[in-house]
């Protein structure tokens, strides 16, 4: 069963810096690219950034350039985002998602597998 649990959500001040984690299991995870999306109240899942299956190669919305950065470790099934300078439309839940092409993807419709989500608020 493949499980991905993210961690790392809060409350934050704008301009602070949080360290988004998500753990995978029951799944080869070198075989798959890893995402995050986020969703705001009242609006669409929304890609925020990928990462091949190598770590490698990395793509963010042009949102978070230069604020955000995905990477993984193979070793430890683990993705992270590490968000900087974080501003108050940051604000939503954050989800892990797994696609088993192991490119990379801005489709959710592409990603196979999905964790539960953690809330990320920024306040002004």
């Amino acid at each position: 069963q493949v499980q991905l649990v993210e961690s790392g959500g809060g409350l934050v001040q704008a301009g602070g810096s949080l360290r988004l984690s998500c753990a995978a299991s029951g799944l080869t995870f070198g075989n798959y690219a890893m995402g995050w999306f986020r969703q705001a109240p009242g609006k669409e899942r929304e890609f925020v950034a990928v990462v091949n299956w190598s770590g490698k190669n990395t793509y963010s919305a042009d949102s978070v350039k230069g604020r955000f950065t995905i990477s993984r470790d193979n070793a430890k099934y683990m993705v992270y985002l590490q968000m900087n300078s974080l501003k108050p439309e940051d604000t939503a839940v954050y989800y892990c998602a797994a696609d088993r092409t192991a490119d990379w993807s801005i489709n959710r419709l592409q990603y196979d597998y999905w964790g539960q989500g953690t809330q990320v608020t920024v306040s002004s």
